[in-house]
C-alpha cells in the first residue's frame, strides 16, 4: 500500500528534470534517490519513470500517480491549515508574488518580518515582471499594482497610488512648453511595457472633469521601471510613472512633475488572494503586516518628515 510519504517523494521526482536534480532537493544522493524509486515501483508493480533518456518522463502509470499525489498532498495541506486556522495559528508555507521594484523595496521586508516574527511558518517571495500572468492559486498573496484584469479573482486594496506625468529640469528647460496633453505628441516620451497594458495611450482628466487622450510615440522603451526612471533622470524625455517610484525624486528636484492640473489613472497597490488560501491564517497575518507597513504611505510627504524615516 502506498503511503502519503511515497506521494511525497513522488511528487519531488516529478518536479524534477534528473534524478540528480531529486537528490538535491531531498538532501540524500543520488544512489538513494535510484533506490527508493525502484523500492516504490517493486511496491505498486509497474514502471513508473522512464529513465533511459536524459530527462526523467512519467509512464502512464506514473502520471496517474503523480495526480493523485497532488490530490492527496492539497488535501494534507488543507487539513493541516483548516487545524492551525482554529486555534489561530500562524503555520504553513507562505507563497507571495509582486513586483520587482515594489516588491524589492515595500514587500521584501515585510516578508522577512513575517518569518521573524512567526516561527512556525516559512515564506518564499517571486518577483516577476508580471506577477498577475502566474498561476494565482499556487500563491496566497499576489501583489499587483493597477486594477485587476480578472474579476472573478478575491482582490483587496492596500494602498493608493497615482500615477505621475513627470522629466527631468533639464529636458523642460530644452524642451517646448506643455500646457495641454495634446502637447506631448510633439515630446519624447519614455514608456514602461508591463502588466499587458497600452502604455503609449496616456488618458487625462482635467480639473473640470474634461477628458483627453493622447498617443504617444516613444523614442525609448523597457520592462523595467528603473531603467525608464534612469533615463528620464538623464534628461532623455518624459515619463508616466507611480508616485510611489517617483516621490522621492519629485521631492529633491530631481524630476518635475508634468501638467499637475490634469490627472492620470490610478494604479492602486492592490493583493489578489489565491482561492484555496485567501483565509488561511498566515494570509491574514501577512496581510495585516503588510498593510501596516503601508500606513502612513512611505513616499508620502508627510513620512518623509518623520523622524528615522
Amino acid at each position: 500500500m502506498l503511503t502519503s510519504d511515497d506521494l511525497a517523494f513522488f511528487s519531488v521526482l516529478t518536479t524534477s528534470k534528473s534524478l540528480a536534480e531529486s537528490a538535491r532537493k531531498l538532501n540524500v544522493t543520488p544512489p538513494a534517490v535510484t533506490q527508493r524509486l525502484r523500492a516504490l515501483e517493486e511496491k505498486v508493480g509497474v514502471r513508473l519513470i522512464d529513465r533511459s533518456g536524459r530527462h526523467l518522463r512519467l509512464t502512464e502509470e506514473g502520471s496517474l500517480v503523480a495526480s493523485h499525489s497532488v490530490i492527496v498532498s492539497d488535501a494534507i495541506d488543507s487539513l493541516t491549515e483548516a487545524l492551525a486556522d482554529r486555534k489561530g495559528a500562524v503555520r504553513g508555507h507562505l507563497r507571495v508574488a509582486a513586483p520587482h521594484g515594489f516588491g524589492r523595496i515595500y514587500v521584501a521586508p515585510v516578508v522577512e518580518a513575517f518569518a521573524r516574527e512567526h516561527r512556525g511558518a516559512t515564506a518564499t517571495l517571486q518577483l516577476s515582471d508580471h506577477p498577475t500572468a502566474l498561476i494565482v492559486d499556487s500563491y496566497e498573496v499576489v501583489v499587483h499594482i493597477g486594477a485587476s484584469a480578472h474579476l472573478d479573482q478575491v482582490v483587496t486594496t492596500l494602498a493608493p497610488n497615482d500615477r505621475i506625468l513627470c522629466a527631468s529640469p533639464e529636458y523642460l528647460a530644452s524642451a517646448a512648453p506643455i500646457s495641454t496633453p495634446a502637447d506631448l505628441a510633439r515630446h519624447r516620451c519614455l514608456v514602461v511595457r508591463e502588466n499587458e497594458e497600452d502604455v503609449t495611450l496616456w488618458r487625462f482628466k482635467g480639473s473640470r472633469q474634461e477628458s483627453a487622450t493622447v498617443r504617444v510615440n516613444p523614442v525609448m522603451s523597457s520592462n523595467d521601471g528603473a531603467v525608464i526612471r534612469d533615463w528620464a533622470l538623464a534628461g532623455q524625455g518624459i515619463m508616466m510613472r507611480s508616485e510611489w517610484a517617483v516621490a522621492e525624486d519629485l521631492a529633491d528636484g530631481r524630476l518635475r512633475q508634468v501638467l499637475p492640473n490634469w490627472k492620470l489613472p490610478s494604479a492602486d497597490i492592490v493583493a489578489i488572494l489565491g482561492s484555496r488560501h485567501g483565509r488561511s491564517a498566515r494570509t491574514a497575518a501577512f496581510l495585516t503586516m503588510l498593510r501596516q507597513s503601508l500606513k502612513p504611505l512611505p513616499w508620502s510627504a508627510d513620512a518623509a518628515e518623520k523622524p528615522g524615516q
